[in-house]
Parts: structure tokens; C-alpha cells; sequence
């Protein structure tokens, strides 16, 4: 290339250097991937670890780049050819890619040194900051592409199968593969190249990247550093600063190692070496301690930055350059801290240890919030900048020119023009600005005034090319914002450090003075993809993902922190809460009681028990509790989590918070069902009041995480609680619900069946009978009112229906074994039936019943049952009434007012409804259905029926049974009694009101049939003489008025009818005196 034949003008070097720039971030992408895929025995290509191959591999490394076709070792390699030439195309490529590259780099080279362009960063800029990038960018390439250890076997490889495919090598072949043996070591090779290149000569610029031209410019040109005491300066500051360089991503190039390798050959650079290895010495010693400083510095001045612009967002345009250079400045340091920190030795690791790195981070990211959020308060700023100022001074800078070509004079007034139409109202208007073209001109026009011999020399107009600068950074404040924030700030470097990243993310929650900043580690992963080129498509899948599951985890991660801090709190407000139940109150009273008395009781010296509320009166407020520790960590990781309310990776939006509302929902879920401290092997169960106080404790902390985070606890309610009231959880994990139910059924109403427990009608209760075996739990404590109370304030309707309806499967259940006995007994019953005015005959028949005493036993457990159930009915009733009672008392009136005509379907509806606020109802719905379901499909509708009317039958005639009873004397303190059987009479008209609806039969009619054979069969046992038989007679009277008490059906005068009043009176005198005279 002729210097005479050479146009400067037509050499397009800006072009040419913007596109070799950008392709080679390209090519070092694809060749880090190949490099990465080598290194990976799951991602590597087959051919180079099959066995089969492993011989022709050697052979061909060996004799690399020499072709010998004619080889035993070869022969496995013709099977597999075709399948090598397939698969191995695209690494073979990128080899034939990179040369290409290398080739158009020298030769660009060459050119500008052809044309003696001049450098200088302060005046030409874009000219001498991509002319240096694209050396590093060139240097860096050969550097890794040496790294590939497989190069020789894949390029060989490839060769081979193309040869043995088409009779010849591939043309590229013969070129390459002397470029590998020549670049066995790059930087020797390249000091050779870069000898006629020796003529090498910011603000927001990075240290780091010019860290890189001073090492690899010096090393490439190293003649300089012995003639310039300024370049040696520089070299030696570069050597102290660092140990490593970041090549590209996690690739490091040790600086010291490969100076003193590369100089130790050089004639007469001992003195070189020598300062190589003091450098070495001052970075192993002094580096890490002088970057902690300067991290240190930049996130107080970072910090201050960012409250003033938050406060004062209008400064963002006159202070925009300091905003850049804090970006850069903090991100040259993170990335110096974080790929010595990976390849530094284990002695000296502490000084690359920064606990507080994350808030350095988390300012970064504040700061580039703001300029995005404030983006069109720059842009109003610049525009007014460009028009008002800049295009008026470049203009008179034009006009002063002494010298200036017509092509320079038109790009020049161009410029001018383009700022001068500038308006607020494009801004205003939401208008696209695009600067690309004026700054690619003013690129060109760099590369025009700065070669040797041009027109308008730009080094002898300095003060022009200055403002032209300036101009370029405004214009990019107005259109390129983002490419600007991606330029000086961009982390995604984290990607491929994961384990550093992760590490810091685990250091920042462990410490809580940290962990307001957490939220800057998710953040960062939405600067991976800003990694990718369009050269390696194939990457961007890996690395989305990639930057989708890091995100996912610190989200959790910090969700999963705040909700174990929260539990926290709930348990020791759960324990607070818990010192405030009555229980507790006993001993105090007690004390009380004992000194009013004058009584000394308790040892002498026992410490008194401390009151409730004594952990709030503070002497020192230095005094920090646990509690205040861990509601200020929660306040400050609460901090984080709602700092922003969602944030986009990869096309895919994450919201912070609701990972917190996820984990809060799974934990007070499982806190719920935790603190019914059910056991299974011994059944034991937590008191439903004491739960409902535990509940209300948890969910009052729950609803102070709204004052740190805006998220809506009511919903976290509403999911849990709701979810609490079916049998299952949405996860198929039991619920309180079902576990009270199976409690309550299988252990307090099993021990009532067992004689153990009796209920109360008096108290209202179930209470422990005296008996041998004591029982583990007092069934008072778990079904007085309260109780029932607190336990339909847990359950809700829909645990109580849910309780209603597995009661009622009992009470199913036991109905059919009931039916049982009466097909067992029906021609008996039947006579019966008919004949309960014939006393002998009467007698004769029921010798011949079998079974009566599970007939009555059974009747006797469905009223149990029913009791227990009247009991939750009532209790969710006071609760319906307390919490929405405009809605029960409209429920109520409904009910009321049905008239008696009203069609049954209609009026089982109202009853439904009714029965689901517990309101009781004349037949009761929800056993309506349970025995409407046992319709067998063999009997005759009739026949049902038929066995319906000879159940209560049965039960009529059994009745007089009961007087030889030990166990059925009546005890008026408890109105009822012991052996449950005063629950008869809600067994009875429970029972007759649900089968006669189904069988669509008169209530009334069977009741009444029912009075006339009780009493008949009662005043028989009147007349019995023997006392065992009649022992407790008065007691069995008083059932039938218990009966006809509580049916809404029968009167007292029907009863007068059938059964003299005299008696039951007598009765009542009876048992009240017995009770007398047993309690004296």
C-alpha cells in the first residue's frame, strides 16, 4: 500500500473501526463459548473423548498443521466423516472467522499508520478510544483463542473429514493453521506485529478499560518504556493497581506473570523486570486495601448523590457527567474486587472479602433509577444546551476558522443546523430524538482532519475538536440514555461469577445492617442480557435462563428471610399473649387471697412471678430486647423488598412483594395447624380459646408488616383462613377444621359413649364422670360456651357445616344399624304396633324383641351427638350474631315466618340457610340429607317408611328398659342424666321430624303414635312390684315431658291425655328428694 497511491480521505477509517469493534466483542463471544463448551466433558464435542478417536486425535495433534491422510490411526475417522463435517462446522468457522478478523485488523492498522493519524483523547475522542479498543479487542482474541487447548484436535479434525470427503483440504486450512502454531504464544507474536505500530500516544471513561491500554499498549510496544519517563509512570501505576486484567467475562490474564515471561527474553530489560516484580509486590501488598478505600469513599459519595438527585431531580442535568463517572468509577471497582476475589491467593483473601459491597450496588442502581425515571428532564435540559449554547459557540469556532474545505464547511454547518432546530416542544411531544448520524459524521470528520497532511489539521484546533466532544456527550444525553447507563454502569459480568454472586448475596442477608440492600442483587440480573451479541444467538437462552433462576432465588431468599423474621416476632407475641390467658391469673389470685389472709404459703426466697406487660418499661434506653432486634431487621429487609414493585428479566416480570405474600400464606398455614398442638398418638389438642388467642396475636403482627410493605395482608387472611375452613388445604395438607372434627368425634364423643364423659343440659357441657381410668383432657375445657365459641370463630360457617355434616354421617350410620334391628324385629313390632292397649299381649311380645338395649343404646348416642351439635350451633350463632347481625336477624326472620302451607322443598331451603347461621329448625336440614342418602334401592318406598314408623315403635316399647338402669337416675343439679339418656328426647324428635320429611309422612301423627305407646308401655312399669325392675322409675317418667319439652310437634296437653301430669309431678318430687337425701 503506496503512500503516494493512499487517500486518506477514502480509507473510511471511522466506519471501518466502529464495525471491527463491534464485531470482535462478536468473535470473543463465540470463542469464549467454544472455549467454555471444551472445558465442560458434558457440553464438549463427542469426537474429542471417544475412545474409538482417541489415537487419530493424537496422530493429528501431533502432526499439526501437516496433512497425512495415509494412516492406520485414521481409519475409525472415514466411518465417522460426514457426521465430523456436520457437527464440528461451526467451531471450524469461528477459527476461519477470527483469522479474517485478524486479517482486517492489521490491515486497518497498517493504514492509519500509513496515514500518520494523530491521537490525542482530549481532542480526537471516538478516533483514539475505539482505535485503542479495537487493538485490546484484537490482543484479547489472540489471548483467548491460545486458551482453546483443543483448537489444533477440532480445526484438524474438521480438515481431515473434509479431505477424506472431497479428496482435498479446506482452502481456509493451510492459512489457519499456521495462524495457530504462530500464535502458540499471542503476545510474543504480537510485539513483533505491533513493532511499526510503536507510535501510541476521560472523564467517564473506565479505569478499567484504560488499565487495559496501558498494560497490553506497553507490552505490545514496550520499546517506548525506556525512553519515555511518562509511559514508564503510567506502566508502573498500572502494574501496582492490579494483579489481573479482566480479559473478557471470568477470562483473566495474570499481568506480572506474562510481562516477566515476555521481557526475560529481551536483551537488556533487566531493569523491567526488576520493576515488574516490585509492581507485583506493592499490588499483593497494597492493592486490595487501596480499592477497599476507594469503595469505601465512592458509596458515601454515591450515597450523597443519590439522596440529592432524589431530592432535587432537576440537578440530573447540570450534574449528569458526575452521575456517569460515579457509575463507572463504582463499576470498575466492583469488577476489580470481584475477579481478584476469584483469582487471588486463599492467604490473602480477606482484603477481597467487602461485606458492605451490596450497598455500593444498591447506589449504582438508585442512581440509574433516577435517569431513567428522570430521562425527559435531561432530555429538556440537553436540548435547550445543544440549541441555546453549543450550536452558538461551535458556530463562531466555525466562522474563526482560517482554513476550512468545502466538505469539512458543509458537515460542520450541518452540526450547527441540526442543534439550532432543537426545541423544549419535541420533548414535550414525546418526539424520538436520534443523534447517531451527526455523531457518526462528526466520527468520519475525526478521521479526516487527524491524518498527516489533511486540510483542516485537527491538532491545530484543538479548542474545535474539544467542543465537539462536548457536544457528543450532550447528544447522548438526549438520545442514548440507556446505552449510556449500559456503557458506564452494566454489571452482567456477574453472570458468569455466580458463585461470587451468590456468596454476597448470603453475606448481605446475614448481616442486618446490610440487608436494605439485598434487593440490588435481583436488580442486577436484569443487566445479563446486555452481555449477549447477535454473533452468538445460541448464548441467549443460557444466559436468560441463567438470569431468570438467580433472580427467582434471591427473591425467595429474601422473602423466605423476612418470613422467618416475622415468625419470630409471632412467637414471642404468642408468648406474651399467652401470659394474658386466664389460666395464668389463678396463682396471682391465689397469692392474693393467701395474704389477705395472713396465710405463708411457698417456700421462703421463691422469686414472685413477674405480671404481664413488665417487658415494656424500659430504664435504659440502650436496652435493646430481642424483640426490638428483630423487628429493626425486618424493617430493614421489608425495605428492600418493597423498594421497587417489580422488575423485568428476560420478558419476564418479577413483583417482590408477592414472593413475601406467598411464603407469609405457606407459613401462617402451616403456624395454624402447628399451634393446635394436635397429637395423634395421644390425642391431644390445643384449646380452641387458647388457638383463637394464638391466631389473633399471630395475625395482629401479620397486619403490622402493612406499615413496612404495601402488600395486602387482608388477602393472606382471606386465602388462610378461608382455606382453614374446608378439609383440606389447597396443598392436600389437613386443616384445623378437619382436625377439631376428627378430635371432638373420635375422642371427646367416643369417651361419652364409653360412660366416661356426660353432658350437662345445666352447664351446657360435657363434663368427666368420676371413673377408674382418668381421662387425659377435662371435657369441660373443650365444650363449655366459650369454647364452642372460639371454635366457631375458627372454623367459620363452613368448618361448622363441614363438623354438622361428619356429625350427621355418624348419626347416619347409626340409623342404619337401627333399621337393622327393626327388619330383625318387624312382625314382633308390627303386632306391637297395633296392640298397645292390650297389656298381656303386649308383655308376651316384647319377651320375643332381641336387641333392645342397642336399640336404645344407639338412639342414646345419636342424641349425644345432636347435643353436641345444638351446642355448635348456638356458639355459631352468638358469633354470627356478633359479627354480622343485621344479616341473622334477617336470616331469622325468614324462618320465623314460613307458613305452615309453604311447600316442603321451599321450606327446606329456608332451614338450610337457617341452619348454616345456627339458627335451630324444626327438622333439621343437614340430617334430611344424611339419612335422605341412605334410600336402599331393593325396599319399596313403602317399605321405607313402614320401617320408620316401627323404629320409633321400637324405641316407645324400650323404653321401660331404662328404669332398671343403675345409671338413669335423674340428678337435678345437672338436669339430666349420667347415662346420657335424657339425650333421648332430642334423639327422638330429631330423628321421627328427618324421616317423616323424607317419607313425605305427618310428624305429628307419628309422634303422637309414639306418646300413646311410651306412655302406655311406662305405666305398665307403675304397676311392677319388683324393685329392681323399677328402681328408677321416676326418673324414666320424666323423659317423656323431656320429650315433649323439646319438640316443636307435641303438647303438654297431649301428653295430659296419654299420661296422668299427677305422675310426672310426683316424679319431679321424687328425684329432687333422692337428691336431697344422697347430698346430706
Amino acid at each position: 500500500m503506496s503512500r503516494s497511491v493512499l487517500q486518506p480521505s477514502q480509507q473510511k477509517l471511522a466506519e471501518k473501526l466502529t464495525i471491527l469493534n463491534d464485531r470482535g466483542v462478536g468473535m470473543l463471544t463465540r470463542l469464549y463459548n467454544i472455549k467454555k463448551a471444551c472445558g465442560d466433558p458434558k457440553a464438549k464435542p463427542s469426537y474429542l473423548i471417544d475412545k474409538n478417536l482417541e489415537s487419530a486425535v493424537k496422530f493429528i495433534v501431533r502432526k499439526f498443521p501437516a496433512v497425512e491422510t495415509r494412516n492406520n490411526n485414521l481409519a475409525q475417522l472415514q466411518k465417522e466423516k460426514s457426521e465430523i463435517l456436520k457437527n464440528l462446522a461451526l467451531y471450524y468457522f469461528t477459527f476461519v472467522d477470527v483469522m479474517e478478523f485478524k486479517d482486517h485488523v492489521c490491515e486497518l492498522l497498517n493504514t492509519i499508520d500509513v496515514c500518520q493519524v494523530f491521537f490525542d483523547i482530549t481532542v480526537n475522542f471516538d478516533l483514539t478510544k475505539n482505535y485503542l479498543d479495537l487493538i485490546i479487542t484484537y490482543t484479547t482474541l489472540m489471548i483467548l483463542l491460545s486458551r482453546i487447548e483443543e483448537r489444533k484436535a477440532i480445526i484438524g479434525l474438521y480438515n481431515y473429514a473434509h479431505e477424506m470427503t472431497h479428496g482435498a483440504s479446506d482452502r481456509e486450512y493451510p492459512r489457519l493453521g499456521q495462524m495457530i502454531v504462530d500464535y502458540e504464544n499471542p503476545l510474543k507474536k504480537m510485539m513483533e506485529e505491533f513493532v511499526p505500530h510503536s507510535k501510541m500516544p476521560c472523564e467517564y471513561l473506565s479505569l478499567d478499560a484504560m488499565e487495559k491500554w496501558i498494560i497490553f499498549g506497553f507490552i505490545l510496544c514496550h520499546g517506548i518504556l525506556n525512553t519515555d519517563a511518562t509511559a514508564l509512570n503510567l506502566w508502573k501505576l498500572a502494574l501496582q493497581s492490579s494483579s489481573c486484567l479482566s480479559l473478557f467475562r471470568d477470562e483473566v490474564f495474570h499481568i506480572h506473570k506474562a510481562a516477566e515471561d515476555l521481557f526475560v527474553n529481551i536483551r537488556g530489560y533487566n531493569k523491567r523486570i526488576n520493576d515488574i516484580r516490585e509492581c507485583k509486590e506493592a499490588a499483593v501488598s497494597h492493592a486490595g486495601s487501596m480499592h477497599r478505600e476507594r469503595r469505601k469513599f465512592l458509596r458515601s459519595a454515591l450515597k450523597e448523590l443519590a439522596t440529592v438527585l432524589s431530592d432535587q431531580p432537576g440537578l440530573l442535568g447540570p450534574k449528569a457527567l458526575f452521575v456517569f463517572m460515579a457509575l463507572s468509577f463504582a463499576r470498575d471497582e466492583i469488577i476489580w474486587l470481584l475477579r481478584h476475589a476469584d483469582n487471588m491467593p486463599k492467604k490473602s483473601a480477606d482484603d477481597f472479602i467487602d461485606k458492605h459491597i451490596a450497598e455500593l450496588i444498591f447506589y449504582m442502581e438508585e442512581l440509574r433509577a433516577h435517569v431513567r425515571k428522570y430521562g425527559p428532564v435531561m432530555q429538556r435540559y440537553y436540548v435547550q444546551y445543544l440549541s441555546g449554547f453549543d450550536a452558538v459557540v461551535l458556530n463562531e469556532l466555525v466562522q474563526n476558522l482560517s482554513v476550512c474545505p468545502e466538505d469539512e464547511s458543509i458537515i460542520m454547518s450541518s452540526f450547527v443546523n441540526t442543534m439550532t432546530s432543537l426545541s423544549v416542544k419535541q420533548v414535550e411531544d414525546g418526539e424520538v430524538f436520534d443523534f447517531r448520524g451527526m455523531r457518526l459524521d462528526w466520527f468520519r470528520l475525526q478521521a479526516y482532519t487527524s491524518v498527516s497532511k489533511a486540510s483542516l489539521g485537527l491538532a491545530d484546533h484543538r479548542e474545535l475538536g474539544k467542543m465537539m466532544n462536548t457536544i457528543i456527550f450532550h447528544t447522548k444525553m438526549v438520545d442514548s440514555l440507556v446505552e449510556m447507563l449500559v456503557e458506564t454502569s452494566d454489571l452482567s459480568i456477574f453472570c458468569f461469577y455466580s458463585r461470587a454472586f451468590e456468596k454476597m448475596f448470603q453475606q448481605c442477608l446475614e448481616l442486618p445492617s446490610q440487608s436494605r440492600y439485598s434487593i440490588a442483587f435481583p436488580l442486577l440480573c436484569t443487566h445479563f442480557m446486555s452481555c449477549t451479541h447477535e454473533l452468538c444467538p445460541e448464548e441467549r437462552h443460557h444466559i436468560g435462563d441463567r438470569s431468570l433462576s438467580l433472580c427467582n432465588m434471591f427473591l425467595d431468599e429474601m422473602a423466605k428471610q423476612a418470613r422467618n423474621l416475622i415468625t419470630d416476632i409471632c412467637t414471642e407475641q404468642c408468648t406474651l399473649s399467652d401470659q394474658l390467658l386466664p389460666k395464668h391469673c389463678a396463682k396471682t389470685i391465689s397469692q392474693a387471697v393467701n395474704k389477705k389472709s395472713k396465710k405463708q404459703t411457698g417456700k421462703k426466697g421463691e422469686p414472685e412471678r413477674e405480671k404481664p406487660g413488665v417487658e415494656s418499661m424500659r430504664k435504659n434506653r440502650l436496652v435493646v430486647t430481642n424483640l426490638d432486634k428483630l423487628h429493626t431487621a425486618l424493617s430493614e429487609l421489608c425495605f428492600s423488598i418493597n423498594y421497587v414493585p417489580n422488575m423485568v428479566v428476560w420478558e419476564h416480570t418479577f413483583t417482590p412483594r408477592e414472593y413475601l405474600t406467598s411464603h407469609l400464606e405457606i407459613r401462617f398455614t402451616k403456624s395454624i395447624v402447628g399451634m393446635t398442638m394436635y397429637n395423634q398418638a395421644t390425642q391431644e389438642i390445643a384449646k380452641p380459646s387458647e388457638l383463637l388467642t394464638s391466631v389473633r396475636a399471630y395475625m395482629t403482627v401479620l397486619q403490622s408488616i402493612e406499615n413496612y410493605v404495601q402488600i395486602d395482608i387482608t388477602r393472606v387472611f382471606n386465602n388462610v383462613l378461608l382455606q382453614q375452613t374446608q378439609h383440606l388445604d389447597s396443598h392436600g395438607e389437613p386443616t384445623i377444621t378437619s382436625l377439631y372434627t376428627n378430635w371432638y368425634l373420635e375422642t371427646l364423643l367416643r369417651q361419652v359413649s364409653n360412660g366416661h364423659i356426660a353432658y350437662f343440659p345445666a352447664m351446657k357441657a360435657f363434663v368427666n364422670l368420676p371413673t377408674e381410668n382418668e381421662l387425659t383432657f377435662n371435657a369441660e375445657e373443650y365444650s363449655d360456651i366459650s369454647e364452642m365459641r372460639s371454635l366457631s370463630e375458627l372454623l367459620g360457617p363452613y368448618g361448622m357445616k363441614f363438623l354438622s355434616e361428619s356429625l350427621m354421617w355418624h348419626i347416619s350410620s347409626q340409623v342404619a344399624e337401627l333399621k337393622k334391628l327393626v327388619v330383625e324385629n318387624v312382625d314382633v313390632l308390627t303386632q306391637m304396633r297395633t296392640s298397645f292397649d292390650k297389656p298381656d299381649q303386649m308383655a308376651a311380645l316384647f319377651k320375643r324383641l332381641s336387641s333392645v338395649d342397642s336399640v336404645l343404646k344407639r338412639m342414646t348416642i345419636i342424641g349425644v351427638i345432636l347435643s353436641f351439635r345444638s351446642l355448635a350451633q348456638e356458639a355459631l350463632r352468638d358469633v354470627l350474631s356478633y359479627h354480622i347481625p343485621f344479616l341473622v336477624s334477617s336470616i331469622e326472620d325468614f324462618k320465623d315466618h314460613i307458613p305452615r302451607e309453604t311447600d316442603m322443598k321451599v321450606a327446606m331451603n329456608v332451614y338450610e340457610l337457617s341452619s348454616a347461621a345456627g339458627l335451630p329448625c324444626e327438622i333439621d336440614p343437614a340430617l334430611v340429607v344424611a339419612l335422605s342418602s341412605q334410600k336402599s334401592e331393593n325396599i319399596s318406598p313403602e317399605e321405607e317408611y313402614k320401617i320408620a314408623c316401627l323404629l320409633m315403635v321400637f324405641v316407645a316399647v324400650s323404653l321401660p328398659t331404662l328404669a332398671s338402669n343403675v345409671m338413669s337416675q335423674y340428678s337435678p343439679a345437672i338436669e339430666g342424666h349420667c347415662n346420657n339418656i335424657h339425650c333421648l328426647a332430642k334423639a327422638i324428635n330429631q330423628i321421627a321430624a328427618a324421616l317423616f320429611t323424607i317419607h313425605k309422612g305427618s310428624i305429628e301423627d307419628r309422634l303422637k303414635e309414639f306418646l300413646a305407646l311410651a306412655s302406655s308401655s311406662l305405666l305398665k312399669i307403675g304397676q311392677e312390684t319388683d324393685k329392681t325392675t323399677t328402681r328408677n322409675r321416676e326418673s324414666v317418667y320424666l323423659l317423656l315431658d323431656m320429650i315433649v319439652q323439646e319438640s316443636p310437634f307435641l303438647t303438654m296437653d297431649l301428653l295430659e291425655s296419654c299420661f296422668p301430669y299427677v305422675l310426672l309431678r310426683n316424679a319431679y318430687h321424687a328425684v329432687y328428694k333422692q337428691s336431697v337425701t344422697s347430698s346430706a
